[in-house]
């Protein structure tokens, strides 16, 4: 809505002069677009630092802070808030990401209480919590695309009533589909507008945004509970913030990792050609701005409702929502390369929303079997936040590639998505064939927590948390076993000195006894000869 406004050169021109405001924005999409490219370095580190849960929090926040800039429109507000905003965009999506495998894990813990690994907080067995990671996952995704639903809903109620007709905006119009050779829609009409909106109506408006976002803040601050326990957040942490650093580019040696590349990539592709490309070039080309909200609705609501075909992962390999997505969205790449819409032509209507709601299923198999496939590869509650900060990293470059491509034809773009689509269903289907050869993955070690907090974790040299009592029964306890011990040990060196005394004893017993013996018979033998003498 807000760029919609901006787009109009009368808006633009009574409200803010010779501010320079289209330029403004140009700046603003640049930094939302271009800084997710250093959030590879930092966001792992933002996660393990602040937790899961105040990550989400905190990045929420900052998208608060940019909705509340909507209230003074100026460079030094706009252009840092969405820079902060670039900013935090991967860290949120990881922090999400991880956010929802581990509460799949959790319910399971909880469901499976009287199992002996859970009572003893062991690691589960492999594979499960497969059947928990697929119902969360779906279940996020059928609210995850309702979100683009409601994001019209200022559009639908407000802005609608002051776009001009589709004969007006579109007067210049001369091509759409693959028939534009540069742009998005070029022969746009520069003023959109019939009337300008009220400055109260919309401070209306951009407030009930501002409760959203609040709201939000509220649902994340008072539902969400943690997705660790305090002593493993501690463990997390204890790895050292140069191995935490370092654990997201290490985990790119695993196979499986490489070959899904493609696929993050493609998944950020499809995602912004339909809300930008799709939308524009063949929606509001042929029916009119005044529908462009009504189209991102049915794609928000197909997706929503075709994620809960990723259920079927429960009952069939997982190989099947991936590849069905993508070919769905390759028989439909191939339909825009053939078709062209005639600009103001309102029959074609149906078509357009045809389209769009087999994007949205093509859509939901992709995002949800993609998130689910990583959550049953990487169980490790140690790796997940190293995982989801490298997929939505490479999200994050394929909207920065759709970024810097906006002035391409759209045969072009087709073609990039079409190579994109091809390689990354080659590249998973390879992936599947060396996991059934059983090639085993390349995973780094996580380091063992070297533990330097004191007085919070128990600690095996220096419990920091016990009492001085404790400590004094504990040192009585110790000397008191030592004392036995060396009770122990004397009372041995004292038995083997009465067993070598008791030997000598015996040798001198009977070494006089064998002498005196001798003795007698020598002496009786020295008689008998002398009595023969006499």
């Amino acid at each position: 809505m807000q760029l919609i406004l901006h787009y109009d050169e009368t808006y633009r021109e009574v409200k803010y002069g010779t501010m320079g405001l289209q330029d403004i924005d140009n700046k603003m999409l640049m930094g939302i677009n271009v800084t997710p490219i250093v959030a590879l370095l930092y966001t792992p580190v933002l996660i393990r630092f602040f937790g899961t849960k105040w990550m989400m929090f905190l990045a929420v926040g900052i998208y608060a802070l940019f909705v509340s800039t909507n209230y003074w429109e100026r460079y030094y507000t706009l252009v840092p808030s969405a820079i902060a905003i670039g900013a935090v965009i991967v860290p949120l999506w990881a922090s999400l990401g991880n956010y929802i495998i581990r509460m799949a894990q959790k319910y399971y813990e909880y469901a499976n209480y009287k199992e002996p690994h859970v009572q003893e907080q062991r690691k589960a067995p492999r594979g499960a919590c497969h059947k928990y990671i697929i119902l969360f996952q779906t279940v996020f995704f059928n609210f995850f695309y309702l979100s683009f639903v409601i994001a019209e809903m200022p559009m639908v109620f407000f802005l609608n009533q002051y776009l001009s007709p589709h004969d007006h905006t579109l007067f210049s119009v001369k091509e759409c589909g693959t028939s534009v050779t540069h742009g998005t829609l070029p022969g746009l009409n520069k003023t959109v507008l019939q009337t300008l909106p009220r400055s109260l109506n919309l401070i209306i408006v951009e407030s009930v945004l501002m409760g959203v976002a609040f709201l939000s803040m509220l649902l994340i601050l008072i539902l969400c509970g943690s997705a660790y326990r305090p002593t493993e957040e501690i463990d997390l942490r204890s790895i050292g913030w140069g191995n935490i650093f370092q654990l997201s580019f290490k985990h790119m040696r695993d196979y499986r990792l490489r070959h899904l590349f493609p696929l993050f990539v493609y998944s950020g592709f499809e995602v912004l050609f339909v809300c930008k490309g799709f939308a524009l070039c063949y929606g509001v080309c042929s029916i009119g701005l005044e529908n462009l909200a009504y189209i991102i609705i049915a794609y928000g609501f197909s997706a929503s409702i075709f994620s809960s075909l990723s259920l079927i992962m429960l009952k069939m390999p997982r190989q099947i929502p991936l590849v069905a997505g993508g070919v769905v969205h390759g028989f439909l790449i191939i339909a825009l390369f053939c078709w062209a819409p005639r600009p103001k032509d309102l029959s074609q209507s149906g078509t357009v929303y045809l389209l769009t709601v087999l994007w949205g299923l093509g859509s939901a198999l992709n995002k949800s079997g993609l998130s689910i496939i990583l959550g049953m590869f990487y169980e490790d509650k140690e790796r997940q936040d190293f995982i989801f900060t490298i997929y939505h990293w490479w999200q994050a470059m394929a909207i920065f590639v759709v970024y810097l491509w906006s002035e391409l034809p759209m045969k072009a773009k087709l073609s990039i998505m079409l190579f994109a689509l091809l390689v990354s269903i080659a590249s998973y289907l390879w992936m599947e064939r060396k996991i059934s050869q059983g090639v085993n993955p390349r995973i780094p070690k996580i380091p063992k927590p070297r533990h330097k907090v004191r007085g919070y974790r128990y600690l095996e040299d220096d419990n920091s948390d016990e009492s001085d009592s404790e400590k004094s029964d504990e040192q009585i306890d110790d000397d008191s076993t030592s004392d036995e011990g060396e009770q122990m040990a004397e009372a041995d060196n004292r038995a083997l000195r009465n067993g070598a005394e008791k030997d000598v004893q015996r040798q001198k017993r009977e070494q006089p006894q064998y002498n005196y013996e001798q003795a007698v018979e020598e002496e009786e033998a020295g008689k008998n000869p002398g009595c023969k003498e006499i």
